[in-house]
């Protein structure tokens, strides 16, 4: 199974790691949902004069209304898409090799490919949320948490890292930090249903432990 369908499919331990993962990868695996999602989901159409910050910032505040959870997953799908660009022929081809490498679980050949990405453009999110997406699989919990911090820094609206933050604490059993960080998740994705059930599932819990 590849890293990406290891996400995807986990349920109970790695609640929503799925979102870490998928808004990371442009391969071929994160293109059919796109797809599909595209024959029902109409999305608002950017401004032909708009700047790519400003498009990406018209998906972000049409993700933030949109209560319908599959026209909001086509949007999440189309905030991906833009995040898949760095906007460098170099980087893109390293994150493509990087994926491949992953698929084929030769994760330090992946690991070297987004250290190089990460060197020749350390704003690009997504080469931190990739490695950040890697240290996890591979049980780096420490580093995995250092890159998503950095994606955060630089994408705070980043879902697909407080996913991955979140899954991180569950571990830890911290259930306090992984409700906050599901509360930032749905603030930026607030129909994202298994965020919904995560977030719902730990308040009551947290409430009952304190009763």
């Amino acid at each position: 199974m590849s890293a990406m369908r290891f996400f995807a499919l986990t349920s109970a331990a790695l609640p929503l790691a799925l979102i870490f993962l998928t808004s990371s990868f442009p391969a071929a695996a994160a293109e059919e949902p796109v797809a599909a999602a595209k024959k029902d989901v109409i999305v608002e159409q950017a401004d032909a004069n708009s700047s790519p910050k400003q498009h990406i910032d018209q998906l972000f505040s049409q993700l933030k209304r949109e209560r319908d959870p599959e026209k909001a997953s086509g949007i999440a799908n189309e905030i991906r898409m833009e995040w898949n660009d760095s906007g460098s022929a170099t980087i893109n081809l390293l994150m493509q090799w990087a994926d491949k490498a992953i698929e084929e679980k030769r994760n330090p050949a992946a690991l070297d490919f987004l250290d190089e990405a990460i060197a020749l453009k350390p704003d690009y999110a997504e080469s931190w949320n990739r490695r950040a997406t890697l240290n996890f699989v591979m049980g780096n919990y420490r580093k995995s948490m250092s890159d998503i911090e950095r994606v955060l820094d630089l994408e705070p609206r980043h879902f697909g890292a407080l996913s991955g933050m979140a899954a991180i604490l569950s571990n830890s059993g911290n259930d306090q930090l992984t409700l906050k960080a599901w509360e930032r998740f749905l603030d930026i994705y607030p129909a994202e249903r298994t965020a919904q059930e995560q977030a719902n599932t730990l308040a009551e819990k947290l409430a009952g432990n304190r009763t």
